[in-house]
């Protein structure tokens, strides 16, 4: 079966084309350069963006893949959760094309497509544990079967992505924060600055982040820039203490045998390795996407929509919903 991929979320055009287990082709077209001059994702911008995009990216897709427009079977596309003016320009585009070529479409919830990349690994095994930690989002998922997600945390303020930019931004770094902060860190000692660790009490399985933004906000205040590589790599301890110690209390509470992680923060070198390590002695599978399929993409929501379209017995009726965040 043939899938088509339709992702535009937030701030990137994605498009991708899956074959059986094959990523034929990943289309991601990137609106950094749009939204760096304000520090974040303008809305208004995004969605517009989208709308100049999408149909040039959809043909360079079945181009480079090799196929036609009508080799295609069936359409995913990410309807939820999301900006609501870039989600009504995916699903439009979606809609409009299952009625053209007369074939299904699934509509995909975002976070769950994040984590389902990893199926294409063919060593997972559920249950399993993922954690989305995005630029919008930060979530826990049991994972009974590829399409039985439970959410059992979320960050309940600023999710981890969205801290990255906040203090790359107090910065003076580029956006997207991330890759800076990253950089930067490399070069400094994590011990040097111990910023806060916000468990949320000893059982919670949700997050908060907004503590650790304002603690590196005063430290700024007060002793300034002077040494921006060691407040880099304090912050981004703290940010590795809180989800590694999260995911322990997890594992605790659910007996899984796999744990997956997803997101655009996933692609973080340190982050990753913290994971890697936390998981060593234990009898739980690790799986982490290769960093293009972290950040928002197509071929994810293919992935999705491919399990969707295997246990669903009857797809869902054409029609232009979308759930904002």
């Amino acid at each position: 079966m043939l899938i088509l991929g339709i992702e535009t979320s937030c701030d990137e055009t994605g498009i991708g084309l899956l074959k059986g287990r094959k990523i034929l082709t990943n289309l991601i077209a990137s609106q950094d350069d749009i939204h760096s001059a304000y520090g974040g994702v303008v809305p208004e911008l995004a969605s517009r963006a989208h709308v100049e995009m999408i149909d040039r990216l959809f043909s360079r897709a079945v181009e480079s893949a090799g196929i036609k427009s009508c080799d295609i079977n069936c359409i995913g596309v990410t309807n939820h959760p999301g900006l609501k003016g870039s989600l009504m320009v995916g699903v439009s585009f979606a809609c409009g094309l299952a009625y053209a070529l007369n074939i299904p479409l699934y509509r995909v919830n975002h976070l769950h497509s994040h984590l389902a990349v990893n199926f294409l690994n063919r060593e997972l095994e559920f249950p399993a544990l993922g954690l989305v930690i995005s630029g919008g989002h930060t979530t826990f998922f049991h994972i009974k079967t590829p399409v039985e997600f439970t959410a059992i945390g979320r960050t309940l303020d600023d999710a981890c992505g969205e801290t990255f930019d906040k203090v790359g931004r107090m910065l003076g770094l580029a956006f997207p924060g991330g890759p800076d902060i990253e950089k930067a860190a490399e070069q400094g000692d994590e011990n040097r600055i111990r910023f806060p660790v916000a468990l949320m009490g000893k059982d919670s399985l949700d997050f908060s982040f907004s503590g650790l933004k304002t603690a590196v906000l005063y430290y700024i205040k007060k002793n300034g820039l002077k040494n921006i590589p060691d407040i880099c790599a304090g912050f981004q301890k703290a940010v590795g203490d809180t989800l590694t110690e999260k995911t322990k209390r997890a594992l605790v509470k659910h007996r899984v045998k796999s744990f997956l992680l997803g997101g655009g923060v996933a692609q973080n070198r340190y982050i990753r390795k913290r994971f890697q390590e936390m998981l060593e002695d234990k009898n739980v599978k690790i799986f982490i996407p290769n960093k293009k399929l972290c950040m928002d993409n197509g071929a994810m929501t293919a992935v999705m929509a491919s399990y969707l379209a295997e246990y669903t017995i009857k797809p869902p009726p054409l029609s232009i919903e979308v759930i904002p965040t």
